[in-house]
């Protein structure tokens, strides 16, 4: 209702840059196989080439597998980085992330080839090693690496911090100090219970403070580069804009995705929430928190707006011998036992989404701007009752409806199978065309649809983008929604337990060939698709009775809705009977998953007519 669009200007930000506030980057990662480390490479070295001064710019990663092979590709990030950062700003690259750069149409600049051939070099050599699993560096790093024992294990390892760019010493190849690079990896014993990102989160947050303390924070997530080396200038312009609200508790930049076509087959860009939603959003109490691409105030993650934390730099180095202790200290899985941390401090625990959980959670505390949604729908600080009490009624809604985003998928079940299989039974359930209650059916649909539709085109989307869009809605309510809230049932009855899957990030070269062809891919054999398949296969068979039931009978006026929704189900089945009968690459639908999901699609039909 109120949208607001900002524009920043970091023409006049002080010419004095000893007046720019410090700032934290946390990256993290947490399987070097689902999260390629030259992914989390890249993602770092866009962010330390930043247009801003190097000794106020510290970047952290947290590798919650605590591989050695994470660790060996930072270590030969550094190396690289010492001529990466002078080449991008002395010939102003804008694009600061190498592989995004090279992959680009690029500018040849004196040294761009021997840039680009270090860059190549570098990448082989990771990749090489995760391929064997072998590491094999210079003197420099290799004591480093002794940790790594027959008694280290991914779920039982001691705290591993350790400094790879310490921004006074280490210089790039003209002269200029680098900004900080540091690994940490926090302490994981198999008897102790492990948050997931928000624990890591939280462990930056402690040793950082430790560290270096920089009073404004910027996370990012492991394959989301930075794409404007300006973006912190920008940031700061309403950190040290005096006429803003000093609540401010977060900024939160949209993202921006790359690799996708024209037409999102996937529906993955996310546009309504980055470009639509967030603005209004802003128009309220703030946007909300999407977990990436976001600058903290760092005394909003330790209370209200009115309570006072230290924000002072250390006097001690924080390389010291103390330092560091007390930063592998505060790394302890079990250092926040009996603690407010993860309830009142830091990110906080109660759902999968530590992200937008984490946002609500600091509008309620009076800041300003800023399975796992269920967990925040029905937690203790839900939307629902702690919301309503601390926020506008219009950002309750508007947090309601992410919290309970999975909900529609009942509908959307109920709505693909029942009334389809009441067709082939000749079972009218919906009014019919002469009834006027045949209109309503015929406005929602329709005002449900227009809606989207020009929203999208607002974008700049494509009508092929919006159909694509609105079928990833069905495909996601028949799959990921509908085993989230079984897998959210199940947990609260204890029957099972809430977990969090690393997406890999892997990338398929031939996967990718399809993609760019507008193909789908099923090549795994997941429970996602029964249902998928399922749905598919009746509202084919009953689509297959309607024209056969014209042709016979005439006239499908009792019976025109079912027949609607079947002809709708079909066209937005397409790729899945491409994949199921025609595709042959290794995209297809599973010829497993093909015949289960036709006897499950008969015994379903056999069982629903038996109650009709």
């Amino acid at each position: 209702m109120n949208p607001i669009q900002r524009n920043t200007f970091p023409e006049n930000l002080p010419k004095d840059e000893t007046k720019y506030p410090e700032i934290d980057v946390f990256i993290c990662t947490a399987d070097p196989y689902k999260e390629p480390p030259m992914v989390v490479v890249n993602t770092a070295l866009s962010i330390l080439a930043y247009d801003y001064p190097t000794n106020k710019l510290s970047v952290y990663l947290s590798d919650d597998g605590g591989s050695k092979l994470t660790l060996f590709a930072f270590t030969e990030a550094a190396k690289f980085a010492k001529h990466w950062l002078p080449y991008c700003k002395k010939n102003g690259i804008l694009v600061r992330c190498p592989e995004a750069y090279f992959r680009s149409n690029y500018t040849c600049f004196p040294n761009t080839h021997e840039i680009k051939l270090m860059y190549e070099n570098m990448k082989s050599k990771v990749e090489q090693t995760v391929v064997s699993g072998n590491v094999y560096t210079d003197e420099k790093w290799s004591h480093i690496f002794s940790i790594w024992d027959n008694q280290f294990k991914r779920s039982d390892h001691p705290t591993v911090i350790q400094v790879l760019l310490d921004g006074t010493t280490d210089e790039d190849v003209l002269g200029h100090v680098m900004p900080k690079l540091i690994y940490v990896s926090r302490e994981k014993r198999e008897a102790t219970t492990h948050k997931n990102k928000a624990g890591a989160l939280n462990v930056l947050l402690r040793v950082s403070e430790i560290m270096t303390n920089a009073p404004i924070i910027l996370t990012v997530d492991c394959d989301m580069y930075s794409n404007d080396p300006r973006t912190p200038l920008e940031a700061i312009c309403y950190f040290l804009d005096s006429s803003t609200d000093h609540n401010i508790a977060y900024l939160q930049y949209p993202q921006s995705f790359h690799g996708i076509n024209q037409d999102d087959i996937y529906g993955a860009a996310f546009k309504f929430i980055f470009e639509f939603n967030m603005t209004g959003f802003d128009g309220l109490a703030g946007p909300s928190h999407a977990g990436t691409g976001c600058f903290f105030r760092r005394r909003a993650f330790y209370g209200c707006p009115s309570s006072h934390t230290s924000e002072q730099r250390r006097s001690q180095s924080f390389l010291s011998t103390e330092v560091l202790a007390q930063a592998h200290e505060v790394a302890r899985c079990n250092f926040e036992a009996g603690t407010k941390w993860g309830i009142e401090l830091g990110y906080r625990y109660g759902s999968l989404v530590e992200d937008l959980y984490t946002g609500f959670r600091l509008q309620c505390q009076g800041w300003r701007w800023c399975m796992g949604c269920l967990d925040m729908a029905f937690c203790k600080y839900n939307p629902f009752n702690h919301g309503l009490k601390q926020l506008p009624l219009l950002q309750v809604m508007c947090y309601i409806n992410y919290a309970l985003w999975s909900i529609p998928c009942i509908s959307v079940v109920i709505y693909s199978i029942f009334p389809q299989i009441a067709l082939i039974r000749s079972v009218p359930i919906f009014p019919k065309v002469s009834d006027p209650w045949f209109w309503f059916y015929v406005f929602s649909f329709i005002g449900a649809y227009l809606q989207e539709f020009i929203e999208l085109k607002l974008m700049g989307g494509t009508t092929r983008g919006w159909f694509n869009h609105q079928r990833m809605w069905i495909i996601r309510c028949l799959s990921s929604f509908t085993f989230g809230i079984l897998k959210y049932t199940l947990t609260k009855l204890h029957i099972s337990s809430s977990t969090f899957s690393v997406t890999s990030k892997v990338v398929d070269e031939e996967a990718r060939k399809r993609y760019d062809q507008g193909m789908m891919e099923f090549g795994v054999e997941s429970p996602f698709f029964y249902p998928l398949s399922m749905a598919a296969l009746i509202n084919l068979g009953a689509f297959i009775f309607g024209i056969l039931h014209f042709l016979t009978y005439g006239g499908l006026q009792d019976l025109f809705v079912q027949f609607f929704l079947s002809a709708f189900g079909v066209v937005n089945s397409w790729p899945i009977y491409e994949a199921m009968f025609i595709r042959s690459d290794r995209g297809k639908m599973p010829s497993k998953i093909t015949s289960r999901s036709i006897a499950l699609a008969c015994i379903l039909y056999v069982a629903v007519t038996l109650v009709i």
